[in-house]
């Protein structure tokens, strides 16, 4: 098993930044292939942004603008989110799965682990 914790949300005004985390403890090689996603009051989960040993992969909605990495050796993931709007208001869920594959994932099917969600509010 895999448990995921996020921490990192909060009120932040548009254009401005916060940077997500998420801290990754059990069988952690089964964290591979890792990604955020996010929900809406009323809208379906959303892809946000993929990461593996191959690439990263972003939704168009937030290229540009948030960055993912990860620190292997403190078994963390990242999201920078940078020039925030109000439409990026969210509750936001890292990911992870054990896919070794090339390709970056952007399906919530794909992964079988999940946090617990962290709230991002970005007032206008």
């Amino acid at each position: 098993q895999v448990q995921l914790v996020e921490s990192g949300g909060g009120l932040v005004q548009a254009g401005g930044s916060l940077r997500l985390s998420c801290a990754a403890s059990g069988r952690t090689f089964s964290t591979n292939s890792m990604a955020w996603f996010r929900q809406a009051p009323g809208k379906e989960r959303e892809f946000v942004a993929a990461i593996n040993w191959s690439g990263t992969l972003y939704a168009d909605s937030v290229k540009g603008r948030f960055t993912i990495s990860r620190d292997n050796a403190k078994n963390t993931l990242y999201l920078q989110m940078n020039s925030l709007k109000p439409e990026d208001t969210a509750v936001y869920y890292c990911a992870a799965a054990p896919r070794w594959g090339s390709s970056q994932y952007s399906g919530a099917y794909d992964y079988d682990y999940w946090g617990q969600g962290s709230q991002v509010t970005v007032s206008s």
